[in-house]
């Protein structure tokens, strides 16, 4: 860049003149421009890397969450007012964690870190609150109160969101060296926190394609997929270069683009309604929610930003 040329080549000026100290103002400025802008010709560390695409991971993961629970706490009435708080928290993840993807400093920033730890401390009190809303119906933890009441994959979309948004801050502040969580190695960490990501999202979808009968073959496809993908990021854990890390990044993959196939084929679940999107006010409500799906696509970025964190340290 013309910065960076200008910045290396210092202002001269005739020593002992008065535009002596002027120059040397304008050296130590474009110095501290260069310093904020991208290496040319080199590329980005590899933390540096993985950490925006783990801030890209928590923003699908915080679009999601905004898009459905906006949805579902439309169709609730919002008749409690704490309904309002996970669009809030998603709102400002979604916000915070795309200025992380374009974010090029090698450095955490504070202010996104503190949205991050509130969106995962708002996940994990939803939690709580569905799980209270399935218990006080009739029956309580019963296959129909399951199918049909408050769901317990949108507040944890959240919470993992908030949590790989923070891992993301924890890597960016450690460019250049191995970034720890709790004492441990953080590849390996958010790799077992992606896996496990995986897997309740697997859950979630096999219980709703359970009640709509996997009437559709293609509703296999995200009780298939990611578990073989969420299966060999676990196995990778323990030696990240031997052959299941490649299968695994194949399989994360496909998970992600599944992640992507699956909106279309939603969309086209409903046009099947009656009405199809004529009738979209009341087909979006009722048909399969457009937003579930892309939380694949975000796990799946997580754990290959992961993976790349653990051959990082598995060289170093």
């Amino acid at each position: 860049m013309a910065v960076r040329a200008l910045a290396t080549t210092r202002a001269a000026a005739p020593r002992g003149s008065a535009l002596e100290p002027l120059a040397r103002d304008i050296g130590r400025t474009l110095d501290r421009l260069a310093a904020h802008l991208p290496s040319v010709g080199r590329p980005a560390p590899v933390a540096h890397t993985a950490a925006r695409q783990l801030n890209l991971s928590a923003a699908i993961l915080a679009l999601s969450v905004l898009a459905d629970s906006g949805v579902e706490h439309y169709r609730g009435s919002f008749q409690n007012r704490a309904m309002y708080a996970p669009l809030a928290a998603a709102a400002l993840t979604l916000g915070a964690s795309l200025f992380g993807v374009f974010d090029p400093r090698p450095r955490r920033h504070h202010l996104r870190d503190a949205i991050y730890a509130v969106a995962a401390a708002a996940g994990f009190a939803g939690l709580g609150f569905h799980a209270y809303n399935i218990a006080k119906r009739p029956g309580g933890l019963s296959w129909q109160n399951l199918f049909y009441a408050a769901p317990a994959g949108a507040p944890i979309a959240l919470a993992l969101g908030g949590l790989l948004g923070r891992g993301a801050e924890k890597v960016r502040d450690h460019p250049r060296s191995r970034a720890r969580i709790l004492g441990w190695p953080a590849g390996r960490l958010l790799a077992a926190l992606s896996a496990l990501g995986l897997a309740g999202t697997v859950g979630e979808a096999g219980l709703l394609h359970f009640r709509g009968a996997y009437h559709n073959p293609a509703m296999l496809l995200p009780v298939s997929v990611p578990p073989i993908a969420a299966a060999l990021l676990g196995a990778s854990i323990p030696a990240p270069r031997r052959r299941l890390a490649p299968l695994a990044r194949g399989w994360l993959k496909l998970t992600a683009l599944l992640g992507i196939g699956g909106v279309g084929l939603h969309a086209y679940g409903v046009s099947r309604n009656m009405g199809g999107w004529r009738n979209w006010s009341q087909n979006l409500l009722n048909g399969p929610p457009l937003p579930a799906p892309p939380s694949f696509t975000g796990l799946a970025l997580a754990g290959l930003a992961a993976l790349a964190l653990m051959d990082e340290e598995h060289h170093g």
